[in-house]
């Protein structure tokens, strides 16, 4: 029995023809795909989570929730009970030869000599000239004074305080009114003991302080004793 190639029908089916081959191959292209943009959606809903979840502020308070309360102001600021000023406009600076009768004792600026006392740290311990501490002065020191009457473990206690601090210094004074006195440029202050707060509040303030002449001026190379 012959087959009639004009029957289709009766021709045998491959399923390997081309045309076959196409459909298979895009339908396993569209699968491809189809698995491909399920994935990459899924990973771009995870990375949108998890920058979102990083982002949002928090909503636990920082610290106790409370404000920020005003910082208390220590030893070394604010007003000094006692403090003696005089008007610096008044406490004329011309170099002189020779002594100065000052109105105030310890002086605490004024006219005074071309040489000024060291004043690096330095403790004397005899009386030194008037007109060269208070060149000390104009250059930002801090003059520190005693009588006989001071306690000893003061005195020594002051001391040790300005042998570690530049721009100061130290020595005996007679007539003063206080057993203990700090002086600086146009301030003077007594007070009770070495562990007086307010030797604190006084050397942090007028060592090199706003009341100085002559800020940065040296403290050695002057007179070193008198």
């Amino acid at each position: 029995m012959s087959l009639d190639p004009r029957n289709p029908m009766d021709q045998p089916h491959d399923a390997r023809r081309p045309g076959g081959r196409r459909d298979r191959a895009l339908a396993i292209g569209l699968s491809v795909l189809v698995v491909v943009g399920l994935v990459g959606f899924g990973s771009y809903l995870v990375l949108t989570t998890s920058e979102a979840s990083e982002q949002k502020p928090s909503s636990a308070p920082v610290g106790d929730g409370k404000a920020p309360s005003a910082q208390r102001e220590g030893p070394a600021g604010g007003k000094i009970e006692g403090l003696r000023t005089w008007d610096a406009a008044k406490l004329t600076r011309n170099h002189v030869e020779g002594p100065v009768a000052y109105p105030m004792k310890p002086p605490v600026g004024g006219d005074h000599n071309p040489v000024w006392m060291n004043c690096d740290g330095v403790v004397y311990t005899k009386a030194v000239p008037e007109v060269n501490a208070v060149h000390a002065l104009e250059h930002g020191s801090v003059w520190v004074t005693y009588t006989g009457k001071a306690p000893r473990a003061d005195v020594d206690k002051l001391a040790e305080r300005v042998s570690r601090t530049p721009y100061s210094l130290m020595s005996p004074y007679a007539d003063q009114s206080g057993a203990l006195m700090l002086t600086a440029w146009g301030k003077q202050l007594t007070v009770d003991g070495a562990d007086d707060p307010r030797v604190d509040q006084f050397f942090s303030q007028f060592v090199q302080g706003p009341q100085t002449p002559e800020p940065g001026a040296t403290c050695s190379g002057g007179l070193e004793a008198p």
